[in-house]
């Protein structure tokens, strides 16, 4: 096996010679190129250290050849490797297509789940002993359960990881710029934390009963259906979640990992590739390299004579193509093919000394002194001069919410440093906390972060959580175009002290069925107006469109929004909202035309299929709103108002003229209705004397 520490630079001058019929300067862009090209496809595809596979091989040498062939139309030299990463990212679409076309080969799947393919090389089991550990191989399998798209993502942000690529060259080699790109990958990562979460739980002993009833009717086969079926009971089950417990990011495997190395046979076929090249008949040097490389392989996997051990000294002068170390785990692996014999690799191994650990980040600051509104310390801190290629210490702060969220695990907590943060793509926040490990974002101590959201396209919602076990702390939040924070089908996860104010269509929102046993504390929501809706938009708080037990939402402000101050249109399950403030919503202060607007302090129901829900309301308060203290939506649940009070608000203090409402000990005065109430509506002695 040949492999790479490191890739090799393309200088712009050498891809000129190469184009106007150099050979030497041919062969050398091909050696240096022959490393990142396998990397990125091999990651892409989901192979590691442990060895390669036919398709990877094939798509590597299909990306060679064209790189070969066309190279005198390349136009820019200087941006080659860049234009080189994009060939091989459309040739792992390409086979993607064509894999989607004709049935998975028996021998590509695994048997049994939990074992990767028997490598093909020798050198490949000696590489694997020293340089792979059980959780570089269950991202390798986690690579697998990718979306294609994903999977091609993977190899590139691998290679960029690895210090092989930029992020500029990442983005042209998806035809994206740089802020799509960044999108693009942390989409992908997000996937595959759900990948990885998915491979850990099924390669468990023993294996959770009800994941194995999960799985009933699965064929072995990693794909993308059955990513989402088995994530849904992974991300809920206590026993699923506590075998996550110390899995390490992904970058933080990539450098351990190192890059993939690139098979001798494949070396030798990509360079005969290039000799022909060189001498004018491509398509001859590439049939000749293709039967060459098939050669050997039939010859290893038969049992033919591939590897022979012997000390580096005695094969020096020996030496063709590349002849590159791996190292890892104390031991170094080389690699070289001998030219007279093409069928023979010849390895050595030798001991490294270990490397220098360098020196611990500063501690932490003492203690304070006194409370404080964040948390006083943390895992990973993130602050506006940081940078996300740091190690994300106190000393040394990520630069960006997006990284933080990507690389946390359950149990640890974020602290983002004072200052401003301003987004341009959307964040989604898709890693579970565990039982007993929840997951904090937090502001530090008595700092105060501001989330400015206003560069993330109004079509987008720049704060996505898809998480369960969070809690989210001291804040600020403004500027959305849209929604700013959405939880969607959250699970215990608390919101607390929260400034979310002059967004769009809403300050916090949590949708969607499975919304179960959230909280929101303790939090302002204000000012949040679409103009574009004419008051029709812009509320402070939203628990709409889903379903979901134990909801709460206690002790907070709903101030000057365009519309009502909460929303629970069209949720199906009962919400608690205890000791909240709605003051002064559904008023035109932004000066818009043609005002349309009818906000008013609480709405319990509504939307297109009005569902019946029990909502639970005590000592709340709807003072000088523009339409309604409290009304029922249209929802006809028997709601239960306890130690509310209605005041001064333009229309009427509580509509509840569909709900069986219960009234206990709730008031109503100065208001310009004080109640329109239905027949099912029951009443106690104080709202009987309004």
């Amino acid at each position: 096996m040949i492999g790479a520490a490191s890739v090799a630079s393309v200088d712009a001058g050498t891809v000129v010679r190469a184009q106007h019929g150099d050979s030497g300067a041919l062969q050398d862009v091909v050696a240096a190129s022959l490393p990142l090209v396998y990397g990125v496809v091999g990651r892409g595809l989901g192979i590691s250290a442990t060895g390669s596979s036919g398709d990877v091989d094939d798509v590597v040498q299909e990306t060679m050849l064209r790189a070969v062939s066309s190279l005198s139309d390349l136009q820019q030299p200087e941006r080659f490797r860049s234009w080189l990463v994009a060939i091989a990212y459309r040739q792992m679409q390409e086979h993607h297509r064509a894999r989607r076309r004709r049935p998975v080969p028996h021998d590509l799947v695994d048997d049994g789940y939990g074992a990767m393919p028997d490598p093909v090389d020798v050198a490949d089991r000696a590489v694997a002993s020293v340089v792979l550990d059980d959780q570089r191989r269950s991202l390798a399998l986690a690579a697998r359960w990718l979306d294609p798209a994903h999977q091609g993502v993977l190899g590139l942000w691998w290679q960029e990881t690895s210090g092989g690529l930029g992020r500029g060259d990442l983005a042209r080699a998806l035809g994206v710029d740089r802020r799509h790109a960044a999108v693009r990958v942390q989409r992908m990562r997000a996937q595959l934390d759900v990948a990885r979460g998915v491979v850990v739980a099924l390669g468990a002993t023993p294996r959770c009963a009800a994941l194995d009833d999960a799985a009933t009717g699965w064929d072995g086969t990693p794909n993308p259906l059955w990513r989402k079926r088995l994530h849904r009971h992974v991300r809920r089950c206590t026993e699923c979640l506590g075998r996550q417990h110390g899995l390490v990011a992904p970058e933080h495997l990539v450098p351990a990992a190192g890059l993939l190395p690139v098979p001798a046979a494949l070396a030798a076929s990509v360079h005969g590739l290039a000799s022909g090249a060189a001498s004018g008949d491509v398509a001859a040097a590439a049939s000749s390299a293709h039967g060459w490389w098939q050669h050997l392989v039939e010859q290893v996997r038969h049992g033919g004579e591939a590897v022979t051990a012997a000390p580096a000294a005695a094969v020096t002068a020996a030496v063709t193509a590349a002849s590159v170390a791996v190292v890892g785990g104390g031991v170094a692996v080389t690699a070289w093919v001998a030219p007279d014999r093409p069928d023979v690799v010849v390895t050595s191994v030798a001991e490294v000394p270990p490397a220098e650990v360098p020196p611990a980040d500063p501690v932490e600051p003492p203690p304070p002194t006194s409370p404080t509104r964040g948390v006083a310390t943390a895992d990973l801190y993130v602050a506006p001069d940081g940078s996300d290629a740091a190690g994300g210490s106190y000393a040394h702060p990520f630069a960006s919410l997006a990284h933080a969220v990507g690389v946390v695990r359950p149990g640890q907590t974020i602290a983002l440093r004072g200052g401003t943060y301003e987004l341009t793509a959307p964040v989604e926040i898709t890693t579970d906390g565990a039982p007993g490990a929840r997951i904090v974002l937090s502001g530090y101590r008595d700092e105060t972060p501001v989330l400015v959201l206003d560069g993330v396209p109004a079509d987008q919602w720049p704060l996505v959580h898809r998480a369960a076990r969070w809690t989210v702390q001291a804040l600020e939040i403004t500027g959305s175009r849209s929604h700013a924070y959405v939880c969607l089908s959250c699970v215990d996860t608390v919101f607390q002290d929260l400034n979310s104010h002059g967004n769009a269509r809403s300050g916090l929102l949590l949708r969607g069925d499975g919304t179960v046993g959230n909280q929101v504390l303790d939090s302002v929501f204000a000012d949040n107006h679409d103009d574009a809706s004419r008051g029709d938009a812009g509320i402070g708080l939203g628990v709409t469109f889903g379903s979901g037990e134990g909801n709460v939402v206690a002790g907070n402000r709903f101030v000057n929004n365009a519309d009502d101050g909460v929303d629970l249109a069209g949720f199906a399950s009962p919400v608690t909202l205890r000791d909240n403030v709605a003051v002064g919503n559904g008023f035109n202060r932004w000066g818009i035309a043609d005002w349309r607007g009818n906000g008013g302090g609480f709405t319990l129901g509504g939307g297109e299929d009005l569902p019946v829900a029990a909502h639970v309301l005590v000592g709340n308060v709807a003072r000088g709103n523009g339409h309604h203290g409290f009304a029922d939506g249209g929802n006809t649940g028997v709601i239960r108002l306890t130690g509310n009070e209605a005041s001064d608000n333009g229309v009427v203090g509580y509509d509840l003229r569909a709900s069986a409402a219960v009234l206990d000990g709730s008031t109503a005065a100065g208001n310009g209705v004080a109640g329109r109430l239905g027949d099912q509506v029951v009443l106690d002695a104080v709202a009987a004397s309004w």
